[in-house]
């Protein structure tokens, strides 16, 4: 299977490729449209639209930004939403988390754009995991990029002295069979050291604390050195560790920090406003890349980028991220047969989220963020969240939300009882939030 894999992602990199070229060669012989941000996909296939469809690719914020329902009807009109239904979305996003927002774009439209507390269109806050669908779409990229490094693809044993020379001599000889596949699916056998809950063929599992751990070597050694619960492939288990690992191999192949990386090939061709990764604590920005989160997007950027996976990479008619990878992402991965979880995304493949189609793939973070992509109903959805902490950093050249006016201080979470729900963890209030908005779908 894992072959399969390989040929599969191989090959639909390849038709990618070629399918960008094609279009580049041929758009010089066309007509420029009236807009720039109405691209004709020429190449087959691509973003699951018939060949010679129009994509509206929205410009960026400088530039006018996002098209944009004004009204209820427009919304209901351009793109089949009930604004009222988002409202009702919304009011329980705000149940989730002390500062956030939520955005929705359907058939290239921003149809809902709300905001409370600390959050504004221009706030970065830092939003914990979901930096590791890009910690994945760098993996992706450097795959297609460095082509001779991963002959075998995904399928890749990377502690090697050629990936990842610091690692030697390795804390846990199994750590030589870990495949690139298995650390972005969390099946690499790693852990954190805390413990916590595993999954084995859909079953939980207690994994046991590790004690003795030197968390003082800095995070990278830290990563390098995590202790293994199982063997590679033997269970799912949510790794920050194991996915920091992806990071520094990021760094190894491409010679640059991941951060440096995306700008290159996502920020810079998408036209970003001012973006990163806090700083840590002391300051100082970390010499790596904090692979398992943290990314700091302005708001209507983070949905260029979920906007961009919804189109498998493809940007006005450049591919910036493999097709072949993408489609991965979204359904179940066979370096993950413990979990509905692929590439770094939860997976709906098999309706574990009821109210939502079975092709949705998304990402939360802690806080309550969560970043959504559905491909049967042209959507996609960014949850802002957060705490205070989250909201300390912003990004440089971008002012602080002075309009806030304090209301959230204070906030804190309902306390369960007979008329409300208890207190709603990141993943279900992520969960629900998406069957929300979907329901406010009115033409499926």
């Amino acid at each position: 299977m894992a072959g399969d894999l390989l040929w599969y992602v191989q090959k639909e990199s390849a038709s990618a490729a070629r399918g960008a070229g094609e279009y580049a060669e041929r758009l010089e012989e066309m007509p420029m449209p009236a807009s720039p941000y109405l691209t004709v996909l020429l190449a087959a296939g691509c973003c699951g639209a018939a060949a010679a469809t129009p994509v509206y690719y929205p410009p960026p914020d400088s530039a006018g930004g996002w098209r944009t329902a004004k009204e209820p009807a427009q919304a209901r009109k351009v793109a089949g939403i009930d604004v009222a239904r988002l409202d009702q979305a919304f009011e329980y996003a705000t149940r989730t988390s002390q500062h956030g927002g939520l955005l929705v774009v359907r058939h290239g439209w921003l149809v809902y754009e709300r905001y409370y507390g600390k959050c504004w269109r221009d706030s970065t806050p830092s939003a914990a995991s979901v930096g590791k669908t890009f910690t994945s779409v760098s993996c992706g990229i450097m795959l297609d990029e460095h082509k001779d490094r991963f002959p075998q693809g995904l399928d890749t044993k990377i502690f090697t002295d050629a990936f990842l020379p610091e690692a030697f001599p390795l804390t846990d000889p199994r750590k030589a069979e870990i495949r690139l596949g298995q650390l972005l699916a969390m099946t690499s056998g790693m852990q954190d050291g805390n413990g916590g809950t595993g999954f084995v063929n859909g079953e939980n599992v207690k994994v046991a604390a590790v004690q003795g751990i030197d968390r003082t070597v800095g995070p990278d050694l830290l990563a390098l050195r995590a202790p293994l619960w199982t063997d590679p492939g033997g269970g799912y288990f949510y790794s920050n560790l194991g996915t920091h690992v992806l990071s520094l191999l990021v760094h190894s192949v491409t010679g640059k920090r991941m951060q440096d990386y995306i700008d290159e090939k996502l920020a810079g061709p998408m036209e970003w406003g001012p973006w990163g990764y806090p700083p840590g604590p002391n300051g100082a920005p970390a010499a790596n890349t904090p692979g398992a989160g943290g990314i700091a997007v302005r708001a209507t950027d983070m949905l260029r980028f979920a906007y961009l996976l919804l189109h498998q990479g493809n940007w006005r008619g450049r591919q910036l991220i493999p097709a072949g990878y993408l489609a991965l992402c979204g359904k179940p991965s066979p370096y993950d047969p413990h979990a509905p979880y692929s590439l770094q995304f939860t997976v709906n493949t098999e309706g574990h989220v009821a109210g939502a189609p079975r092709d949705a793939f998304f990402k939360s973070g802690a806080g309550g963020f969560g970043i959504y992509v559905v491909p049967s109903l042209d959507l996609v959805i960014w949850k802002i969240a957060g705490n205070d902490r989250q909201y300390e950093w912003t990004a440089p050249g971008l002012p602080r939300n002075t309009s806030y006016d304090g209301s959230r201080d204070k906030w804190q979470a309902h306390v369960g009882d007979q008329f409300h729900d208890p207190p709603i963890d990141v993943d279900t209030g992520v969960r629900r939030t998406l069957e929300m908005v979907v329901a406010a779908v009115q033409d499926r």
